[in-house]
């Protein structure tokens, strides 16, 4: 498995971490903004938009019980901004690219989990009706 700052070298390594997310045996110190992005990516490349955040939701909600992480945690704002911003990833990318290639270069562009800040103010993203529902960003239209 890849280490935080580590190229994925195999797509067999990148579905690893999404077989393991899923299966709730990732431990939570190992699903970091990086392995947030690279499930999206995933989902989004099997799946419509919709289905990829039904499935992200439902995922989640899985995990954070099998681990005992306070469900309310889940933020559909930011679960939603990210979704859209690697799917705006994925019809930029380049042809032929494999699905490791396209995660670590999803990771380089997006590695950065403070972007939503550059959208929303944390006090907008702070807000219960933004954790419990999509919430338009209140600093700068999205532009991707």
């Amino acid at each position: 498995m890849s280490k935080p700052n580590e190229l994925y070298r195999t797509d067999e390594e990148v579905l690893e971490v999404v077989r393991r997310f899923e299966s709730c045996e990732l431990p939570p110190a190992d699903f970091n903004h990086r392995e947030h992005l690279l499930v999206a990516l995933c989902y989004l490349l099997r799946l419509g938009d919709a289905e990829a955040l039904a499935r992200v939701r439902s995922n989640i909600g899985a995990y954070v019980a099998a681990h005992g992480i306070n469900p309310s945690l889940y933020h559909e704002t930011i679960t939603v901004f990210w979704l859209k911003r690697v799917r705006a990833y994925l019809a930029r990318a380049a042809d032929g690219l494999n699905l490791a290639e396209m995660t670590n270069a999803l990771a380089a562009e997006c590695g950065g989990s403070r972007l939503i800040f550059d959208y929303y103010s944390k006090e907008l993203i702070d807000t219960e009706t933004a954790r419990r529902e999509w919430v338009e960003p209140d600093l700068r239209p999205l532009d991707f």
